[in-house]
């Protein structure tokens, strides 16, 4: 009985020793940097769309591409002209691709602040008109009462 607890102890030890074998820290970093191409939303390493036949052929052309010693631009390029820059999870180059990322969130701020100096302005052009109290009315202004009377008469 002893020797079955110790091999089953030396096969558990075994199977938590390879559950990350594979895994370099290179491949989670350029591995992060993708989306996976199903369309679940999900970052590459972190596709649990079940069933998910993209995935795992994307796992595998990484790992190929990292073999092959290429840069991680140069990977993920690759990638980008396979699969289409929808691939990548953050721009990698400049020009376009970093606008594509900062001028919706500078129009939402623009807008914001738009929003808010039009209301200031709005509110500083507002003119209080100050209603005569019950004692003026009943103070014996007729004209004004007169009016009253015919604004409230359908």
């Amino acid at each position: 009985m002893l020797k079955l607890w110790a091999r089953a102890t030396i096969v558990c030890l075994i199977a938590v020793l390879m559950l990350g074998a594979n895994r370099s820290p290179r491949f989670d970093k350029v591995g992060h940097k993708m989306m996976c191409a199903c369309g679940c939303g999900q970052v590459l390493l972190e596709c649990n769309h079940v069933g998910c036949q993209i995935s795992p052929g994307m796992l595998a052309e990484l790992h190929s591409q990292m073999d092959g010693g290429g840069s991680d631009s140069s990977i993920l390029n690759w990638f980008a002209a396979k699969y289409g820059a929808t691939v990548l999870a953050a721009p990698i180059r400049g020009g376009f691709d970093n606008v594509a990322w900062i001028v919706p969130i500078a129009v939402f701020f623009l807008a914001t602040v738009g929003t808010g100096v039009l209301i200031w302005k709005w509110k500083s052009q507002f003119v209080r008109v100050s209603t005569p109290s019950p004692v003026e009315i009943g103070s014996g202004n007729g004209a004004l009462r007169e009016r009253i009377r015919r604004e409230t008469e359908y």
